[in-house]
């Protein structure tokens, strides 16, 4: 059946039955009170002479005969003693995993099997959520025996009457504090909450003592209730039990008031006293929390005095809730028999609030198994008309296909079988035929486009090289003038004996390539030599261990100085896709003193590295969309740069060879290592040993990636296959 826009809140209390029944104003979007009953039991369920199940079974029966409740929505609340309420705070936790701390925390705090229970639980407000992670947050967890929510409901089953919310009354009173007497929790400051509210609803036996701001919630039973000061006027005024129960609902229309009161003061400062441990526990646990205004709830909250006297014992503000905020409705609210009761109304409106959707706390102890057995109910009249339609389905289907099968003759149909499979063969063979067609053309086009690919790319190889060459350093010396030794160490050049050595040039011995279709794969082994040619380094000296240039050394040398340009880090990401690795082996002897601190590394790093990742232009495209403008090695396809070997600088000899003309080098190895190479011989005269140059030379091996494309192009580097990458 479907729910109405109506609630029946309904309180099982241990005195009486109280129902209130609301909808929720379209226009102002409070509650308006439709209806209400107040049923009380003719003795409490705690007489040692009650039967609380007949009672409340006879309770449940006399509301039915007196209200119509056919297709509203049904909360019923239990006492706070019958379940388990805690809260709990949680660490900083992703959010998607709160779940599964909530299923161990419960594992944890209910005393019982979770096949045992009942349980719910709800993220209360508040916290800080930043990235699915979850700061200071809290959970609130309820829970309830299964055999006690069984009994809960029973009044109800036997009644049928279907219960859609079954929660606890102090849950029901929390939310009528922060709908009532707090701003909404989406308007509180975390940093500065409003000060708490105490809510205290007295019931027979104890007390349900509830705190909260808005946020975070507490709440404590006090073992203290309505029955203690009806025992205490028992006692004191000799009287019995039905007599003192009457005196005390009437205490202001006694003989003698005063004496009433005297008789009664004990339990109220034993009620008092319970009251002021219970908030010096929870100001203990959150000593940020400030306490605003208590609440008294309950027929007992009627006591006269009782408000006056816990004010001056807690130094606070204590008030009768006489009034719900968020309720309309005239009629009912302006009633004589709601306002004499309305104290006791308290819960019954809190269950009205969450089964309209305006509370803040939305759990709900009904067993998950009654939600799906009622709606198995719900469609099952739906489910069986629908069977009986696919039933008849099937059974027009069926009585087609027979009366079609009926009409078959195989004779009729035999010219028409015979065309249909010579159109079929012939189909079949020109489909083979197309098929085969198809493929021809397609290998065809697929020569074709890798021809035109080859074609797109006879001037990338030339520009690759012109790249390189254009970011190598040269400064050609002046060979028409002659050298004058005492100024050879302050020049990039030097000559002697005919020998002349370029110091700012960067040989290049050999350059190789390899493909690689993802190049992520070959940045992953060189990230480290990649990290550290873009990272400042110390420069190199003879004497340092010759190590991978991916473990920069913590050495340093006192008389060289680091280089600021290289200081600043990147965090840039690899390159992606398939393209080519370059390699380049090389040396140079820009490695004097008088280049410190710009020799080795630093040095490679100052030219060629510099060039391969600046953004200025190097040379101009010779073909293409750009053909004659200048472009940077980025558009080239050129970057990310790995110095994968530095070797130490090393002192070396460079003479001349016997029968070279002057001007060119002669290498052998450096003095000290035993033989002399090229320059050791007995054809040689010894005398051309000293006709050299001492020279330190820095050896390294750079990698850094191409990407071929032709700059102003749309498309960088066209998708390659097996035969393009061969090529």
């Amino acid at each position: 059946m479907a729910r109405g826009k109506d609630v029946w809140g309904i309180d099982i209390g241990k005195c009486g039955l109280k129902a209130l029944r609301c909808s929720r104003s379209s226009d102002t979007g409070k509650l308006v009170a439709e209806a209400f009953d107040y049923i009380e039991y003719p003795i409490l369920l705690t007489q040692p002479e009650a039967d609380p199940a007949e009672l409340v079974q006879n309770a449940v029966e006399e509301f039915l005969s007196r209200n119509d409740v056919a297709g509203d929505k049904i909360a019923v609340s239990v006492p706070g003693q019958a379940g388990l309420s805690k809260f709990i705070k949680l660490p900083p936790v992703e959010a998607a995993k709160i779940p599964d701390i909530v299923t161990y925390e419960a594992r944890q705090q209910i005393p019982f099997p979770l096949e045992q229970v009942v349980w719910s639980w709800q993220r209360l407000e508040g916290g800080i959520e930043e990235s699915g992670f979850v700061i200071d947050s809290e959970v609130a967890l309820f829970a309830m025996k299964r055999d006690q929510v069984a009994r809960a409901l029973e009044p109800f089953n036997k009644a049928d009457i279907e219960v859609d919310i079954l929660q606890l009354a102090p849950v029901a009173l929390a939310n009528v504090i922060m709908a009532d007497q707090l701003p909404p929790a989406d308007e509180i400051d975390p940093d500065a909450p409003p000060p708490s509210i105490v809510l205290a609803s007295i019931g027979v036996d104890s007390t349900d003592l509830i705190i909260t701001n808005g946020l975070r919630i507490w709440q404590r039973t006090m073992p203290i209730g309505g029955n203690n000061f009806t025992r205490a006027l028992v006692q004191g005024m000799r009287m019995t039990f039905a007599k003192a129960e009457n005196l005390k609902r009437n205490a202001a229309r006694a003989d003698d008031p005063k004496k009433v009161f005297q008789t009664l003061r004990p339990v109220f400062n034993e009620f008092a006293s319970e009251m002021q441990r219970s908030l010096n526990y929870f100001t203990g646990q959150d000593r940020t929390a400030t306490i605003g205004m208590v609440f008294l709830v309950g027929n007992a909250a009627r006591l006269r005095g009782l408000s006056d006297f816990l004010s001056k014992q807690l130094q606070l503000e204590v008030h009768r809730l006489r009034e719900f905020k968020e309720l309309e409705g005239n009629v009912v609210i302006r009633s004589p028999a709601f306002m004499e009761n309305q104290l006791a109304f308290g819960t019954a409106y809190g269950l009205a609030l969450q089964g309209l959707g305006a509370a803040s706390l939305r759990t709900n102890l009904l067993p998950p198994e009654s939600l799906r057995d009622r709606l198995i109910r719900a469609k099952r009249p739906w489910a069986v008309v629908a069977m009986l339609g696919l039933l008849l389905a099937a059974l027009v289907n069926f009585l087609g296909i027979f009366i079609a099968w009926n009409s078959y003759s195989e004779s009729t149909f035999a010219a028409a079988t015979t065309a249909a499979e010579e159109v079929t063969s012939r189909s079949a063979t020109l489909q083979s035929t197309l098929d085969q067609a198809q493929a021809s053309r397609n290998e065809i086009l697929a020569t074709q486009q890798q021809l035109l690919r080859i074609t797109d790319r006879r001037f990338q190889t030339l520009e690759l090289l012109r790249a390189v060459e254009a970011m190598l350093p040269r400064s050609e010396p002046d060979k028409t003038q002659p050298v004058d030794p005492e100024k050879a160490a302050e020049a990039d050049t030097t000559a002697g004996n005919g020998l002349t050595i370029n110091y700012d040039e960067i040989h290049i011995d050999s350059m190789d390539c390899q493909f690689f279709p993802d190049l992520a794969v070959w940045f992953e082994s060189v990230r480290d030599d990649w990290t550290v040619t873009v990272a400042n380094d110390q420069p190199e000296t003879e004497e340092a261990a010759d190590v991978d240039a991916a473990t920069p050394s913590d050495d340093t040398d006192p008389n060289e100085t680091a280089i600021d340009e290289f200081s600043d880090e990147t965090e840039e990401e690899g390159p992606t896709g398939s393209g080519w690795v370059i390699q380049l082996v090389g040396h140079h002897y820009h490695n004097e003193d008088q280049h410190k601190p710009y020799e080795g590394r630093n040095y490679l790093r100052a030219t060629l590295i510099d060039n391969l990742l600046s953004e200025d232009p190097i040379l101009p495209v010779i073909a293409g969309p750009r053909a004659g403008e200048r472009v940077s090695a980025a558009e080239l396809g050129l970057g990310f740069p790995a110095l994968v070997t530095s070797n130490p600088i090393q002192t070396e000899w460079l003479g001349l060879e016997m029968g070279l003309t002057g001007g060119n080098l002669g290498q052998a190895p450096a003095r000290g290592r035993g033989s002399r190479g090229r320059m050791s011989g007995r054809d040689r005269d010894d005398d051309l040993e000293d006709q050299g140059l001492e020279v330190k030379r820095y050896d390294f091996v750079l990698q850094f990636v191409w990407k071929p494309t032709s700059p102003g192009a749309i498309e960088l580097v066209p998708e390659m296959d097996d035969d393009m990458a061969a090529y």
